[in-house]
């Protein structure tokens, strides 16, 4: 079995924090690049950030810069992202994506990615 599930998303008011996981199964993630992706309703699947191989360089889009943080834990075979000061604009389905055996790069958001999460819905309302 090969599998990625996210977890830990939920209902949170404007300002509060979410801790997302993404688990692997089946395949280990310290051989992989990890994406993290979202879609909200009627916009297109927007990159968040990437962290590489060997708990490696990240990188992050300015809407979320200072406010969330890729980290991986590979004994646990677990990527994390953590999200503080959350807005409603960040409302969507979080998606985490596998890339074997490389490292994030410039171009992490086009790339192709191996695997794919089915996604935890985040919504920031008050």
């Amino acid at each position: 079995q090969v599998q990625l599930v996210e977890s830990g998303g939920g209902l949170v008011q404007p300002g509060g924090s979410l801790r997302l996981s993404c688990a692997a199964s089946g395949f280990s993630l310290d051989d992989y690049a990890i994406g993290w992706f979202r879609q909200a309703p009627g916009k297109e699947c927007e990159g968040i950030g990437c962290i590489s191989r060997d708990n490696g360089k990240t990188y992050g889009v300015d809407s979320v810069k200072g406010r969330f943080t890729i980290s991986r834990d590979n004994a646990k075979n677990t990527v994390f992202l953590q999200m503080n000061s959350l807005k409603p604009d960040d409302t969507a389905v979080y998606y985490c994506a596998a890339r074997g055996f490389v490292y994030c790069n410039t171009n992490w958001r086009n790339v192709k990615y191996d695997y794919w999460g089915q996604g935890t819905q985040v919504t920031v309302s008050s």
